[in-house]
């Protein structure tokens, strides 16, 4: 059995990863390179053949989205002890970066998955939006990390440099034991994009598993690439996305209640979009609940399913409060000010 498939996940990237590959491969002792294209239209596959020869390449035959994109790419690499699921534009600038991650995994069995320190890119001393050192939940489904609180994004200045369970690994970066994935099913193929790590993660946590950020391994993000911030087909899978995420995986204790207040929030979302005057996001809103109302009843054994296998009733990094709460009302602003 080999150690480790890096897999990246392509559609119509050419120009990210003739720019941003070379610095994997250079600096991944450990892991294997894996391309593996969502049926890209432009000269990803040419380009590849070009430039990177020794990569080992898996063709779909559509765009499945990053989840299903992902399970269908990993079905073939069962030869592996664990994958690395990788963004095309993520730079990595630290040598033997994969092989932090691996140690941590093969020293810890009861680690599922882990990811590294995401920095931005763009601005190299601050923490990327996107996962930066680890991933935690509140109350009513809002994902906030160790680094960033909705929009505030910390400055890196070690502040998070310990080794720290965390709720959900970035999926920018996310390495995965192959003995876990297969016990979780892998990615929920039907969010296609967003939301499907931490829904990953969270199953994982309910089956009493760690997630761990390990910061001495270090990845640089650029973000953005697929779907920027404030586009509607990006709002709508967010929202729909996290529904599903929470009727899942919610204990039955909390899941009436919960998913009350989460209507009651997501009518304010969609009323701040209206006052804003972007009526192209407010529709996305309400398009996401109803498309949740369409699915629940065909997810109901997916959930009866989960609740059967949980092991673990209380995760504490899925908090008790509300992040809306602490960030507006009580001026929490970093992670390390929050009541935990």
């Amino acid at each position: 059995m080999r150690k480790l498939a890096i897999v990246i996940l392509n559609w119509n990237g050419s120009g990210m990863m003739r720019k941003y590959l070379p610095s994997v491969i250079e600096n991944s002792v450990v892991g294997d390179v894996v391309v593996a294209d969502n049926a890209s239209s432009d000269d990803s596959l040419e380009m590849l053949t070009e430039n990177f020869p020794d990569v080992q390449r898996i063709v779909l035959d559509k765009n499945y989205g990053f989840a299903e994109g992902y399970n269908r790419a990993i079905a073939q690499l069962k030869q592996y002890e664990y994958y690395l699921l990788l963004n095309s534009d993520v730079e990595i600038k630290q040598q033997g970066w994969d092989k932090v991650l691996t140690d941590y995994m093969d020293q810890h069995p009861l680690c599922a998955a882990c990811q590294p320190k995401l920095l931005d890119l763009r601005k190299a001393n601050s923490f990327e939006y996107a996962g930066c050192a680890g991933g935690y939940l509140d109350r009513y489904g809002y994902p906030f990390c160790r680094g960033r609180i909705l929009s505030t994004v910390e400055e890196d200045q070690g502040q998070y440099d310990d080794i720290h369970t965390v709720l959900w690994a970035t999926g920018a970066a996310l390495l995965c034991r192959a003995s876990d994935w297969e016990a979780s099913g892998g990615l929920d193929g039907t969010f296609f994009a967003h939301m499907e790590e931490i829904d990953l993660c969270w199953r994982l946590r309910t089956m009493g598993k760690d997630i761990v950020c390990i910061p001495q391994s270090t990845a640089y993000h650029l973000g953005g690439a697929t779907l920027n911030q404030g586009n509607p087909r990006k709002t709508f899978l967010n929202f729909r996305n996290n529904l599903l995420m929470l009727y899942k995986n919610l204990p039955e204790r909390e899941l009436c209640s919960v998913m009350h207040i989460r209507c009651l929030l997501d009518g304010i979302a969609a009323l701040q979009f209206l006052v804003k005057g972007d009526v192209a996001n407010m529709k996305a809103v309400f398009k996401a609940r109803k498309e949740f109302k369409r699915l629940k009843k065909t997810y109901a054994p997916i959930r009866q399913h989960i609740q059967a296998v949980r092991k673990v009733q209380h995760i504490p990094e899925r908090t008790s409060f509300s992040i809306l709460w602490q960030y507006y009302a009580k001026g929490h602003k970093t992670f390390s000010t929050l009541p935990l």
